[in-house]
């Protein structure tokens, strides 16, 4: 499920695109904003595949080794505790995974199927499966810890993984990280009883309906509270601050006067740590400062507009 945060930075990425191209053409860019928000199920799911993909490419290697002429002992009874790992048949036996697999045509790891035989490689030369696969110890949590570290440590750092992912959608590039935590907190949240569901990608229809509403407002707004920005840097030229900088604060400012129920400090605090991530180093302690002292000016002349208890 998506968060606000990164809601932010999808939009923060296509408000920046729309004011670079000089483009006024709002609904374009909302269609690729909803559709880039969009993909990253896609990345999620194919995620969750290339893991059974692995598992089943096991199952294959096991059933080939157990046909050689010379097969040793070990190829002939192999320890079956990898391919039985229930967290492996949960996701495999996911029917929503595959309806989503099938309405989106995700086939990836069928045509691209080095990446399984990567990672499959990669698995079973780690310390991390050796040391499960020696041990006596066998149930649903053990089951579990193993996947999650298995996807921490050598699914989602692989950079020919990350490579192949931005090479499919540009876009990715940006939200891999997130989907790699999201996977293992819905990795985490398993029971033995409990299936892997596909839901909305969305908290709510608040949540869905705050990605437009925030990028419309920043783009129609954006030369307004330039003049708000300038009162508040005056040491500072309009051109030397960076870019990604004057978004973020013009982005906070359209919380601050266009959405009465966001807290003003979960506004500042949100935009913060987007900078730390996507600007200079120095660029949160600007932010934080400009931010600061507007909404002070904004409190003291009654601009702000907030609803309820709390949100000051």
């Amino acid at each position: 499920m998506i968060n606000r945060r990164h809601i932010r930075v999808k939009v923060m990425q296509s408000a920046y695109a729309l004011l670079q191209s000089k483009s006024d053409n709002l609904v374009r860019e909302e269609k690729f904003l909803y559709h880039s928000i969009d993909k990253m199920y896609d990345l999620y799911a194919l995620l969750f595949r290339l893991m059974v993909e692995v598992r089943d490419f096991e199952k294959k290697h096991i059933k080939i080794s157990q046909q050689k002429f010379l097969a040793t002992p070990e190829e002939k009874n192999p320890n079956p505790k990898f391919i039985n790992n229930q967290v492996f048949d949960i996701i495999s036996e996911s029917s929503s995974l595959k309806d989503f697999e099938e309405t989106h045509s995700l086939h990836n790891w069928k045509l691209d199927d080095e990446y399984v035989k990567e990672i499959w490689k990669l698995t079973k030369e780690s310390d991390l499966y050796k040391t499960y696969m020696e041990s006596e110890t066998s149930n649903f949590q053990t089951d579990k810890e193993f996947v999650v570290a298995m996807f921490k440590t050598i699914i989602a750092p692989n950079d020919k993984l990350a490579d192949y992912f931005e090479d499919k959608t540009i876009s990715w590039v940006d939200d891999i990280p997130f989907v790699n935590t999201w996977v293992v907190k819905t990795l985490n949240g398993l029971a033995p009883t409990k299936p892997l569901l596909f839901g909305n990608l969305y908290k709510d229809e608040d949540d869905k309906k705050f990605v437009v509403d925030l990028f419309r407002k920043v783009v129609l707004n954006h030369k307004e509270f330039e003049k708000d920005i300038e009162d508040k840097t005056p040491n500072w030229d309009a051109d030397r601050i960076a870019e990604i900088d004057m978004l973020l604060i013009k982005m906070a400012i359209t919380e601050f006067l266009k959405f009465p129920s966001i807290p003003t400090r979960v506004t500042i605090n949100e935009y913060i740590e987007i900078s730390k991530d996507y600007s200079t180093n120095k660029s949160s302690y600007f932010i934080n400062g400009v931010l600061d002292k507007i909404l002070k000016d904004f409190t003291a002349s009654k601009r702000l507009n907030k609803i309820g208890r709390g949100l000051m």
